[in-house]
């Protein structure tokens, strides 16, 4: 157990920007307790009004404060944020997500909180929102580092955010091993699959970025050739572009939305492919999961997942936006279970070999020992 000079033991606030379900905020479902776990004083605070990870955060013993936002350009969250701050009086705070990155840069500014006690990490390779890019480029130096999730993230906050080599650090992603490849399948009949279907599952927040529309147009080709059922595991705001899409192609009988589930596990067990085909990623916990469970995965060559699938060992690559390429590697997964079954197998082993969560959570203890060691300093 670690402790300060002063015999306590370290207090550590994360800021996230919310706590909707999402990878981010998952994400810290799973490391705040193992944090807390390893002798931290820990509390997590959210930007904006708490949503349903709040719940379980506080399940698992997690304290969970909120600044109420009501935007983006709220900029009451400064005080707030600056107050909460003072009354938790952390050692070290570590923020998540661009918005609660710039916030607690400010904040630490306004109200003295030391910069190199100061972690911020993005999990994402930014495309849609340039701008993100310039408030990283303006603001990093306010902060110790930047961490990013995948090389991915990290080259491109280098070459695009233009944030220093020193000033960034990869801690790779990590996934629950045991619980994905110990998973009993679930009963196709209870996922609406017909015995001589093939399972197609997509897992994830439902985003234009996800690439759902691409998707829903590749099965439209697969079911000429192929009995299958696609399996959509999500919700999100694209929900409804999505299921105009299923309509307008007819696609009623072929896919199934499951909305958010708790047995993902499982589900993973009973699907045949497991497809990811969006437009940018940063390092997908879903293909993780995926190759945890076993099932072979195609996605997009997009950062994030190629630094996962190596297209043909560890799964198939396909170009984004191509739903003719995407539903011909769906129907090669399909048609050789030999070569499907290699390529799911050598993806089992190396997310058991270097992404487990072990190992991250590892990593960010490892991180934080150095921040604090400095701090005493």
């Amino acid at each position: 157990m670690i402790t300060l000079d002063t015999g306590r033991a370290p207090r550590l606030l994360y800021v996230i920007t919310d706590l909707e379900v999402g990878g981010v905020p998952l994400h810290l479902l799973r490391l705040a307790p193992a944090v807390r776990d390893a002798g931290y004083a820990v509390a997590v605070a959210s930007l904006k009004s708490p949503g349903p990870v709040r719940d379980r955060l506080r399940h698992a013993g997690i304290d969970v404060l909120t600044c109420n936002a009501g935007g983006a350009f709220d900029w009451r969250l400064i005080d707030r944020l600056g107050r909460l701050i003072s009354d938790f009086a952390p050692d070290l705070v570590h923020t998540l997500l661009f918005h609660a990155n710039v916030a607690g840069r400010l904040v630490g500014a306004l109200c003295g909180f030391p910069r190199d006690r100061l972690v911020c990490e993005i999990q994402t390779v930014e495309i849609e929102r340039r701008w993100h890019l310039w408030g990283d480029r303006l603001t990093y130096r306010l902060c110790r580092c930047l961490v990013g999730n995948s090389p991915s993230v990290v080259d491109h906050l280098h070459a695009r955010a233009k944030v220093p080599r020193e000033r960034l650090r990869l801690v790779l992603g990590g996934v629950d091993v045991a619980r994905y490849a110990s998973a009993d399948a679930l009963p196709r009949e209870a996922l609406g699959v017909r015995a001589n279907e093939k399972v197609l599952l997509w897992v994830g927040r439902m985003d234009p970025v996800k690439g759902l529309d691409t998707l829903v147009a590749a099965v439209d080709l697969v079911r000429r050739n192929w009995p299958v059922k696609l399996l959509l595991a999500g919700d999100g705001p694209e929900r409804a572009n999505v299921e105009s899409g299923i309509a307008r192609r007819g696609l009623g009988d072929c896919v199934r939305l499951l909305g958010r589930r708790d047995d993902v596990p499982r589900i993973l067990k009973s699907a045949d492919v497991f497809v990811l085909p969006s437009r940018t990623e940063g390092l997908p916990n879903a293909i993780l999961e995926a190759m945890a469970g076993g099932v072979p995965v195609i996605a997009t060559d997009v950062p994030g997942s190629r630094d996962l699938v190596t297209d043909g060992v560890t799964g198939l690559l396909t170009p984004v936006d191509d739903a003719h390429r995407l539903a011909v590697g769906i129907e090669k997964l399909l048609s050789n279970a030999v070569a499907a079954r290699r390529m799911a197998e050598n993806a089992r082993e190396m997310v058991a070999r270097e992404y487990t969560l072990e190992r991250c959570h590892k990593r960010y203890l490892e991180l934080y020992r150095e921040v604090l060691a400095d701090g005493r300093a």
